[in-house]
C-alpha cells in the first residue's frame, strides 16, 4: 500500500514505516503530523485517483528531526571583468516517519 501526498507543494510517494525528507515544517521532534492532500492511493492493486484529492484519506507521521541538506555552491562570474562571487546554501528539511495511511 502506498500513497502520493502533496506536502508543502511537493509530491512524495510514501509507504508505511518509510522516512522522507520534506521541506521544513513547524513542530518539535516527536510531534505527530497528518497530511490530508492525498492525490493517489494504491491499496494492493486497487488504485484510487483523486480529483484533485482522495476524500476521507489521511497520511499520518511523526517528526523525527530537523536537518540540513548538502551544501550547494552558487558561483557567478563574468569573464574579463574581474567579477566573481561565490555563495553557499544549505536547504532545511524535516525528517518524517510515515506511521499510517488511511
Amino acid at each position: 500500500m502506498y500513497a502520493i501526498v502533496d506536502i508543502a507543494g511537493k509530491q512524495f510517494k510514501v509507504a508505511k514505516d518509510q522516512y522522507i525528507y520534506a521541506p521544513k515544517m513547524e513542530g518539535e521532534a516527536g510531534a505527530n503530523v497528518s497530511f490530508d492532500k492525498v492525490l493517489l492511493l494504491d491499496n494492493n492493486g486497487s488504485v484510487e485517483v483523486g480529483a484533485p484529492t482522495v476524500q476521507g484519506v489521511k497520511v499520518s507521521g511523526k517528526i523525527l528531526e530537523h536537518v540540513k541538506g548538502n551544501k550547494v555552491i552558487v558561483f557567478k562570474k563574468k569573464r574579463r571583468k574581474g567579477y566573481a562571487v561565490k555563495n553557499g546554501h544549505r536547504q532545511q528539511f524535516t525528517k518524517v516517519q510515515i506511521e499510517s495511511i488511511g
